[in-house]
């Protein structure tokens, strides 16, 4: 008796253990670098390299992005607002809430500060990441959002950013995948 018990027990907090951990979710924490050659990467997105590095805490997760981009072509013409940091979505430092919170960043645009709205979903072990913004041109106001999936390989070395990014233009769809390290 006692060691149906006992071994009762052990399956209830090996259970416990195996639930804590799953709600637990990922941790995306670490520097990580795109596998050009193993992305998919949107034909409008031109890059050559991204560095991103992701601090992640119980309540937050701060994404930090460098990316390289390769030099248009000399008889390429001149965009208005167009180069700079690389439009939306552009390198810097973005802070999302874990606890279902929106949170707001200001990117530098041509007119002036524009705001965005970043919201995050842990599910499993799986995270969604949103962002959008709305502002005013010349033709009228527009907004631009991205929806990611981001979702960690078994061993945590491999991150597969599923990315779906809405503007005026159309709907585009990438798979970035990165290596830790």
């Amino acid at each position: 008796m006692k060691k149906l018990l006992f071994l009762t027990a052990a399956v209830c907090m090996l259970a416990a253990a195996a639930f804590a951990q799953d709600k637990k979710g990922a941790d995306f924490s670490g520097t990580w670098t795109l596998d050009v050659a193993k992305s998919k990467l949107d034909e409008r997105m031109r890059v050559e390299s991204i560095k991103m590095t992701v601090a992640q805490t119980p309540t937050e997760l701060s994404v930090t992005t460098e990316t390289k981009r390769p030099a248009p072509p000399a008889d390429a013409p001149v965009r208005a607002g167009g180069g700079g940091r690389g439009g939306f979505g552009a390198d810097g430092k973005a802070v999302y809430s874990l606890e279902g919170k929106e949170t707001k960043l200001e990117i530098d645009g041509p007119n002036g500060p524009i705001p965005q709205a970043l919201k995050a979903k842990a599910e499993g072990t799986k995270l969604n990441l949103s962002r959008s913004m709305t502002m005013s041109t010349s033709g009228g106001e527009i907004t631009i959002s991205t929806k990611e999936t981001w979702e960690l390989s078994a061993d945590g070395k491999t991150l597969t950013v599923n990315r779906e990014s809405t503007s005026p233009r159309g709907t585009n769809t990438s798979t970035l995948v990165f290596s830790k390290g």
